[in-house]
């Protein structure tokens, strides 16, 4: 297994569909090994959609609670991946003075999608699923893990 960091921070624009996401993806993957946390630019409740094609595949992110950067308990990570153009302005300007990686994984906000529900929660599963293939791939567990 290769190096994995210590501490990951998932961002973007508001902090309720993303990046809480793909937090609740890297803690299935690798539980207490890296501390792993989650923010956006604003806030907001987390998102119906994110909650049910998350639910789905066993990963509970019903109780996530939005926060921005300001309230970060915590500051210093090895990696930030950033989901949003605007959480990625954000990433490089907190870590202008520290040792930080910073990554720009473009993704798209399914919330953008209008239709049915069915047309709407199949967009959640898109961004669902290629957050789980680039997890996997930054972060190889080395073992068998379901997702």
């Amino acid at each position: 297994m290769q190096d994995l960091p210590g501490s990951v921070l998932f961002c973007c624009s508001l902090n309720a569909i993303r990046s809480p996401m793909a937090e609740g993806l890297l803690k299935h993957l690798h539980g207490h090994r890296i501390f792993v946390d989650s923010a956006g630019v604003r806030t907001d409740t987390v998102d119906p959609f994110a909650i049910a094609v998350m639910d789905e595949i066993g990963i509970d992110i019903s109780r996530h609670k939005s926060k921005s950067f300001d309230e970060l308990e915590d500051s210093s990570f090895d990696l930030i991946i950033s989901l949003s153009p605007e959480a990625q302005h954000r990433a490089v300007e907190m870590t202008r003075t520290m040792a930080c990686e910073v990554e720009y994984w473009q993704t798209f906000d399914p919330s953008h999608v209008e239709g049915s529900r069915e047309t709407r929660l199949e967009a959640y599963r898109q961004v669902r699923d290629s957050l789980i293939r680039r997890i996997k791939a930054k972060f190889p567990s080395g073992g068998p893990v379901n997702l």
